[in-house]
């Protein structure tokens, strides 16, 4: 049993008890927007996909304690009644539509959920931007005559893909900060006249399940620009990217180990892939919508399974928590 079931099992009788004083018999807790913590059992239906129901007034017999009642995941369902649980489980699997579409977007009058816009996605975008620090830089290697002296095989023109840090320390530009390594193959490559590309995806906070084809993950296109000294200091960059990454302050510019100098990556273009193409965006993203989000925006959304903080975080551990976060 785990600590937060522990804890489910310790209030519950608090909330047998509080039925009884409203004179309200099998009570059950539910989490929904709008709705009494304690009602009925015979006055509740739970409202699944598709606008379809399902009453539970063949239950009243039966003391049942339901968390988070908007997800039937098991993480989600605390003590059910083991006939209830099976009810609802296979209720909830029918009626959960399949994603029809992968790489394409659904028409907006045939799909199944109200796919955001490409300026909504826009906004995701930038709050992941904000959120994440490892994304992979693409590059292409330039012909041998390049780097004549590596001992490489020939992969004149092929792309490669490798892991690089980067953090969101220009936040009101909307160009992630980089700290170039020159001897880094990205770098070398760039050098020598490669494009490049950050690439990154969102890693939700939670422990719940999600299947990663379902989750927001985006290209940016540009190319590097180099950050002056008095730019990095006036910005604080130093101090930005080593929070992002405590262990960058061994490569800083001016180290003992290997050249380095700080660079932003000018975002030109926006590849965006929401997750499933019949509830999420997939597609460019104009450079105005990403340029133009503006810091009360990003603040405004929550991501799937981003962490809360504080009072709400407590609220939605034992599943009374209200604030909502952009789930597909």
């Amino acid at each position: 049993m785990t600590s937060r079931q522990k804890i489910l099992k310790l209030i519950y009788p608090l909330t047998v008890l509080s039925s009884k004083l409203k004179n309200a018999n099998n009570n059950i807790l539910v989490n929904k927007n709008n709705t009494t913590p304690l009602i009925s059992v015979y006055d509740i239906s739970f409202e699944l996909n598709n606008d379809n129901t399902i009453s539970l007034s063949s239950f009243k017999n039966k003391k049942i304690l339901i968390v988070n009642t908007a997800s039937f995941s098991p993480s989600s369902i605390m003590y059910v009644n083991t006939a209830l649980l099976a009810l609802i489980s296979l209720t909830a699997a029918t009626n959960v539509p399949s994603p029809q579409r992968l790489f394409t977007n659904a028409d907006q009058h045939h799909a199944g959920f109200t796919v955001p816009t490409a300026r909504e996605s826009a906004v995701q975008a930038r709050r992941i931007l904000r959120l994440e620090n490892i994304g992979t830089l693409s590059t292409v290697f330039p012909t041998s005559s390049h780097h004549a002296t590596e001992n490489r095989p020939s992969v004149d023109g092929a792309p490669i893909g490798l892991m690089d840090y980067f953090g969101d320390c220009e936040p009101d530009t909307g160009n992630p900060t980089i700290l170039a390594i020159t001897i880094a193959t990205s770098f070398k490559n760039v050098d020598a006249g490669s494009n490049i590309t950050l690439s990154m995806r969102w890693h939700p906070q939670d422990n719940v399940w999600r299947s990663p084809a379902s989750l927001p993950r985006f290209s940016l296109v540009g190319h590097l620009e180099e950050i002056s000294a008095e730019e990095a200091s006036n910005a604080s960059l130093t101090k930005c990217f080593v929070q992002y990454h405590p262990d960058a302050a061994w490569w800083l510019p001016g180290n003992r180990i290997h050249r380095s100098k700080w660079v932003r990556l000018v975002v030109d273009e926006v590849y965006w892939i929401g997750g499933f193409g019949d509830r999420a965006y997939i597609g460019w993203i104009p450079t105005e919508d990403w340029y133009s989000v503006t810091p009360e925006e990003i603040e405004a959304i929550r991501l799937p399974g981003e962490k809360k903080s504080g009072w709400a975080s407590w609220r939605s551990w034992i599943g009374l928590g209200d604030e909502e976060s952009f789930e597909l």
